[in-house]
């Protein structure tokens, strides 16, 4: 079953906190189109006002701008809401090792400000983000809930957090609490630009402009690249999932492995130019190689993602070429 049909109370009222960002915005995106009530929460500080902008004309959509670190603003955000997909937070491994007090304060106390406010408002269902960069330096691959590593940076360790957070508001308070661990989205509205733009978006733009992409590394690290359509089923059938699946957190991933050279010559290929990367420095913090292992999604969740790395990646450039 896709997430188009997946069915919820024609009552329900959906607040998207991040929903001036990337996924966000794709989250209150797929909502508003089904018919629901979204409200978004966000500060503008790495979300866009475009994004906003975007879905400002629709009547079911409310925005709120205001930031999670504000348990006042978050109480108020929750009043009368069924759902919460809570995507607010700070990315970035690299920036998370110059700035661990602003991810500790964003990260953690935001999301705990919020879990805290949906537990005062009788909020139905938590959802929130996670992330692969809590397996650490586990060698095993495909990486599996349960066998987590010793974290490399701030960012990973900030996500951690907020997972046993809410494993202890679903044993303690009975919050339905839903942690996605996402692998490397990406997708449309994806910021290309910046010191710390995720790389697919920050190649196609630099190709598309005629630079040359610096690859940090060998290239021969892998990751499980993950179209921002899958991800949006995650977070839907997480709203469904059972009680009993409360309290844990979920692989959310293609459930394959591509090597970054060869994703940087699937673009080259597909945007028709023929231009060598630089190879530059490892990043500190980075995961050499990321694949999921996404059987407990499946199982519990009724996650089947729809869309492979060819797929995506096909869309992907697609709208990169409208929109850049």
């Amino acid at each position: 079953m896709s997430y188009s049909e997946v069915k919820f109370e024609e009552d329900a009222v959906f607040l998207v906190t991040g929903g001036a960002g990337f996924i966000g915005s794709n989250l209150v995106e797929a909502l508003l189109k089904k018919g629901h009530k979204v409200r978004c929460l966000d500060n503008l500080s790495t979300g866009k006002q475009e994004n906003v902008d975007l879905f400002i004309d629709n009547p079911n959509y409310t925005f709120i701008k205001g930031d999670i670190t504000d348990l006042d603003t978050c109480m108020k955000a929750c009043e009368g809401v069924t759902y919460v997909l809570n995507q607010a937070a700070w990315g970035s491994v690299p920036r998370s090792i110059e700035m661990p007090l602003y991810y500790e304060e964003v990260n953690i106390r935001g999301t705990l400000n919020m879990m805290e406010a949906a537990r005062q408002n009788h909020v139905k269902k938590f959802v929130y983000a996670s992330s692969s960069s809590v397996y650490g330096d586990h060698p095993v691959l495909p990486k599996k809930e349960g066998q987590e590593g010793n974290l490399l940076s701030p960012y990973a360790l900030t996500k951690r957090v907020c997972e046993e957070y809410g494993k202890l508001y679903y044993k303690l308070y009975g919050l339905d609490t839903y942690g996605l661990r996402y692998f490397n989205v990406f997708g449309r509205r994806q910021d290309p630009n910046g010191a710390y733009a995720a790389v697919i978006p920050k190649f196609i733009k630099q190709l598309l402009d005629g630079e040359t992409p610096t690859i940090n590394g060998d290239g021969k690290q892998s990751r499980d690249f993950t179209y921002i359509e899958n991800v949006i089923e995650a977070n839907l059938k997480a709203c469904k999932a059972s009680h009993e699946a409360a309290g844990q957190a979920y692989n959310v991933a293609a459930g394959g492995r591509e090597f970054l050279i060869d994703m940087y010559y699937r673009l080259t290929e597909a945007l028709g130019k023929d231009v060598e990367p630089i190879f530059g420095p490892d990043r500190p913090g980075d995961i050499k190689h990321s694949n999921a292992d996404i059987s407990k999604a499946k199982e519990l969740l009724g996650y089947h993602p729809e869309y492979d790395f060819e797929r995506g990646i096909k869309e992907a450039i697609d709208w990169y070429k409208e929109n850049l």
